[in-house]
């Protein structure tokens, strides 16, 4: 498509991630909680209450993220509908580093004051600064292309002001 054509380019730029341990800690905690269960009633209401942990591997152990002109979006590809969208307007900045656990809380979901983040392993994360002073951390792959593109796309954004 030519430039004159009078269509705009759309970039988006979409990587998923799986943590293998994650995933697997949680089905297999799942199984076990249901077999006790099933098996052993007097264990029954405590093992299906336990749940909520082996759930949260599943949910949190794999994600999808996306960088478009509408803005990042972060969530769960097993429950895709749990899903953190940041539109660009509450974007100051992107950068891309190497990043452990530990720096934002630990593995999974995070929130702490002043930074959340999605967290399944050590390695290139995707750091957001939001305009109101905020960080948002995604370990993602190939995060330094994601950082360039939603810097790219605030600049452009900032043209028609």
């Amino acid at each position: 498509m030519s430039p004159d054509s009078g269509h705009s380019r759309i970039t988006v730029w979409h990587r998923s991630l799986i943590s293998g341990w994650m995933m697997a800690t949680g089905g297999v905690s799942a199984l076990a909680l249901l077999v006790i269960a099933a098996l052993v009633s007097q264990y029954r209401f405590i093992a299906l209450q336990l749940l909520v942990v082996p759930a949260a591997f599943l949910v949190t152990g794999a994600i999808r993220v996306s960088v478009s002109p509408r803005g990042v979006s972060a969530g769960s590809l097993v429950l895709p509908f749990l899903r953190r969208r940041i539109p660009l307007r509450s974007i100051r900045s992107a950068s891309a580093r190497w990043t452990r656990p530990i720096e934002v809380g630990g593995w999974g979901y995070r929130w702490n004051p002043g930074l959340s983040a999605m967290s399944l392993r050590e390695g290139d994360a995707l750091w957001l600064t939001l305009v109101h002073g905020n960080q948002f951390v995604i370990t993602i792959d190939d995060a330094d292309t994601a950082a360039r593109l939603t810097n790219d796309l605030l600049v452009d954004g900032h043209k028609g002001d």
